[in-house]
């Protein structure tokens, strides 16, 4: 008989949830982001123990080099300050999410969003620099969205590119607003408040900076259309 598995544990500092994964398909993902390396390394930690694969973003240089003692094994993307560490063998990756970035300042942005979808057992593709201000950048591209199953598009400043992919495409599209841009964006707002007013109907909108709330969105409709069991491990 196997052992009963806590659903919650209690380190004191947090309360990881070891439940999640039957809940929704994936593990807590960490929120690196204030915590001190100490207290990230132990959630991986007990992650790990649970046999859970372990995401964290907004990783900083400091729990960085202290994860990556602590964890050698593990992947971590400095661009997009994520660390990675997986407990069993990856299947095939599923699915198509493509990723576009208005400008190559977006990139951080989007590569959280990528890993995230890798993580999830996704296929991706990252295309950076195709923003309004030159569209014959992106018009050559219009294979790569017809064969998308889902479509990411990360940008600042004006917050145009969106709608654009939206009135080209016949996949959900999800807009990440990204604080990019001079005094007027206001720290991604005004990409944002664009971004709610996209004209195409199939253009939904994230947080600023979101990339993981985009990525893991991302990874989720591509579940659905290739079935529950495709993104889990074995």
């Amino acid at each position: 008989m196997e052992p009963v598995r806590e659903p919650l544990a209690d380190l004191g500092y947090a309360q990881v949830d070891l439940d999640r994964k039957t809940r929704c398909g994936y593990p807590e993902v960490i929120f690196a982001q204030g915590k001190t390396p100490e207290h990230v390394a132990g959630v991986v930690r007990r992650l790990i123990e649970a046999n859970q694969d372990c995401l964290a973003t907004r990783v900083d240089d400091v729990q960085a080099g202290y994860l990556a003692d602590a964890f050698p094994l593990a992947q971590q993307d400095r661009v997009a300050r994520t660390f990675y560490l997986p407990v069993s063998e990856r299947r095939p990756a599923v699915g198509n999410v493509l990723i576009f970035t208005a400008g190559t300042t977006d990139i951080p942005v989007a590569r959280e969003v990528l890993v995230t979808a890798q993580a999830m057992g996704c296929g991706t593709e990252l295309i950076a620099d195709v923003g309004v201000a030159g569209l014959h950048r992106l018009l050559r591209h219009l294979p790569k969205i017809r064969a998308a199953d889902v479509i990411v598009v990360v940008a600042g400043m004006d917050g145009a590119l969106p709608s654009v992919v939206g009135g080209l495409a016949d996949v959900p599209v999800i807009a990440v607003p990204t604080s990019v841009g001079y005094g007027a964006s206001f720290g991604g707002v005004a990409a944002l408040l664009t971004m709610l007013n996209a004209c195409s109907a199939g253009v939904v909108t994230v947080n600023i900076d979101a990339g993981f709330k985009a990525g893991y969105t991302a990874a989720l409709i591509v579940r659905q259309r290739y079935g529950a069991g495709s993104l889990t491990r074995p």
